[in-house]
Parts: structure tokens; C-alpha cells; sequence
């Protein structure tokens, strides 16, 4: 499942350009469902039949963080705006790779030392730039003109045990679904898997994915901040390697607890370990569904990730293994 995961984290594909993650998806799972489709907002949506006549859905999104052009100066330096959560922080030093293939390097403004001081204590938008080698407007333009979209400039690396690139928070889950399609035979409900679009920006995708669907229940799989490096958020107790967690509220949904007690009971039925995640920030496409229509119950399943939005997303191998475990168990034994 590696090689699945390197190649999802490595496309890049920021919310409201996500064209390129979806057609590989697509391909990796075309020959492994009964149904595909693509929704007017560009959600990818596949469906596996069963037969008990009900309906559950999981969902990923497929969007990443990134940032947009917003101004080209004489020099040929790039300003930037963000699109999702992207700090100036993280970017710093970063490297950026920009929808036209030309890569970029972020910089800070400064002229001196105490000038540069204030500046990082309060980073912002308006003090960074992007160097892309350019050395006039003109040249910097047709690399990358206003409005051109980018995202984290880091690839894959296998640790072992634990893994690291940008782009988990999503493409983790993404994967995941990718693997759950592939292994899943007979489930006993109808299983729709929405890879959704635009998350980073406000849940979009999922906001309307399932209204033509209204499913029994709805499964959000996305990642949770990992609290337990040094100095971590004290209030959360989930770690890497503890197994998916099941949530049971974040700042955008409260879990359905039906959805809650079924996660468990399908996980400890099959001996798979499980966190339950009560999350201080942050939420997921389990809010655009729980919204949708009549309501929708929904729940969590998450990937505890450590440094999320970051370029240098970890996860734990075995956490992405048991995910898939937990999804097919609860497709084969149904909601």
C-alpha cells in the first residue's frame, strides 16, 4: 500500500484544482466498483452494491492546502495568498511547486535586523514572498501569472514504520478508501465513496455530495492533529501508532453517538485497536453531510497525523492499515 500512498501524496492538487488526484484515483479503482461518477462540483463518487437496501457512505477529500498568486512585482518576487489553513510559519523557507510546473522558494521581507525581528513575531501574508528565479516581471509572468495556484513542494518518504510527505490530510484517506474499494468483496449495504473537493475552503464538495444519495449513515475519514510530541496539546490523549481514532466531537460536529457505539462495536468485534478523539479545533466533511438534506447521522474515522499542514505530514503505517480494517469490517457487517 505504499506505492498507493506515494502516488497520491505526490500529485498536486489544492482545493478547487483537483483534476490531476482525481483521474489517478479514477484509474486505481474504475475496474473495482459498480458505479462511478463525477458531480457537477467535481466530487468523484463510486458505488459497490450490496443487498440489505440501505446506504452508507465513506468519504475523503481530495484537495490539499496551497496558495494562489495574488501579485507580480517588478524584481520578478511572487506574492502569495493562502488557500485552506496555510500559516506563513510553515511556509517560510518552504518550497513551493506552482500549477505551471515552476518552482518557487519562500521568503520574508526585512531590511533590518530589528525590522525582520517584529516582522517574525507577528508573520503574515503581506511579508513573504516567492523567488522563482526570476529576475524581471515580465520573466517571473510567464512562470507564474496571477491567479496561478501552488502547493507544497515535498515528496514521499518511508520511515518504516512511520511515513512522511505533504498532503496527508488528505490523501491518507484517500488512499485508504482506495485500498478499502479494492479489498471489498461483499459488502452487505450499499457503499458509496465520495472523494470529495474543497474541503481546505469550507467543506464544499461534501455540502452536496450526498444529496442525491441521502445516505443511512455517513463516515468522514480525514487526519487529526497528533497531540503527543513534546509540549503537545495537553486536553488530547490519542498518539501515532495507538490505532484510528474514533471521533466523538470536534469544533464543526458532535458525533452521532449511534455512529460512535456501531465504529467501536464493528472495531472490537475484529480486534482492531481504536482511540475515541475529542478534538479542541479544526473539523470535517462530517459536518457537510450531517447538514445535508434531512440530516444525515454521521462519524469520524481518523489517521492521527503529526505536524499537519505542514510540508512534512507523518503518519503511522499501521494506524493507515487498521483504518482500512475498520472500513471493510463495518461494509461487510453493515450499519
Amino acid at each position: 500500500m505504499k506505492e498507493l500512498i506515494k502516488k497520491l501524496v505526490e500529485i498536486s492538487s489544492p482545493s478547487g484544482r483537483e483534476d490531476a488526484i482525481r483521474e489517478v484515483i479514477t484509474q486505481e479503482i474504475k475496474d473495482h466498483v459498480d458505479e462511478i461518477k463525477v458531480d457537477p462540483l467535481g466530487s468523484l463518487i463510486a458505488l459497490k452494491k450490496g443487498k440489505s437496501g440501505k446506504k452508507l457512505l465513506f468519504d475523503a477529500h481530495m484537495d490539499e492546502i496551497g496558495v494562489v498568486v495574488t501579485h507580480v512585482d517588478d524584481k520578478g518576487f511572487l506574492r502569495i495568498d493562502m488557500i485552506g489553513g496555510v500559516s506563513p510559519y510553515r511556509l517560510l523557507g518552504a518550497r513551493i511547486i506552482f500549477e505551471t510546473g515552476a518552482h518557487g522558494v519562500v521568503g520574508v521581507e526585512g531590511e533590518t535586523m530589528k525590522q525582520a525581528g517584529e516582522i517574525m513575531k507577528s508573520l503574515d501574508f503581506d511579508h513573504i514572498y516567492v523567488d522563482v528565479g526570476a529576475t524581471s516581471r515580465e520573466e517571473a509572468e510567464k512562470l507564474s501569472p496571477v491567479g496561478t495556484f501552488g502547493t507544497y513542494d515535498a515528496g514521499f518518504i518511508d520511515l518504516g514504520s512511520r511515513l512522511v510527505s505533504k498532503a496527508m490530510d488528505d490523501r491518507i484517506a484517500c488512499a485508504i478508501l482506495v485500498q478499502t474499494i479494492k479489498e471489498l468483496e461483499t459488502p452487505k449495504d450499499d457503499v458509496y465513496f465520495v472523494f470529495a473537493v474543497q474541503e481546505e475552503v469550507g467543506l464544499v464538495g461534501a455540502s452536496v455530495a450526498a444529496f442525491d444519495i441521502m445516505p443511512d449513515m455517513a463516515i468522514a475519514v480525514d487526519v487529526t492533529a497528533g497531540p503527543d510530541t513534546p509540549k503537545s496539546f495537553k486536553r488530547m490523549g490519542f498518539k501515532l501508532g495507538g490505532g484510528p481514532t474514533i471521533k466523538i466531537k470536534d469544533q464543526a460536529s458532535v458525533s452521532s453517538s449511534k455512529v460512535v457505539s456501531r465504529l467501536k462495536e464493528v472495531a472490537d468485534s475484529r480486534s482492531i485497536p481504536t482511540q475515541y478523539e475529542v478534538l479542541i479545533f479544526g473539523g470535517t466533511d462530517a459536518r457537510g453531510y450531517q447538514t445535508t438534506g434531512r440530516g444525515i447521522p454521521v462519524g469520524t474515522v481518523s489517521v492521527p497525523t503529526r505536524y499537519v499542514h505542514s510540508p512534512n505530514e507523518m503518519v503511522d503505517y499501521k494506524d493507515v492499515l487498521d483504518s482500512v480494517r475498520l472500513l471493510k469490517a463495518l461494509a461487510e457487517e453493515g450499519i
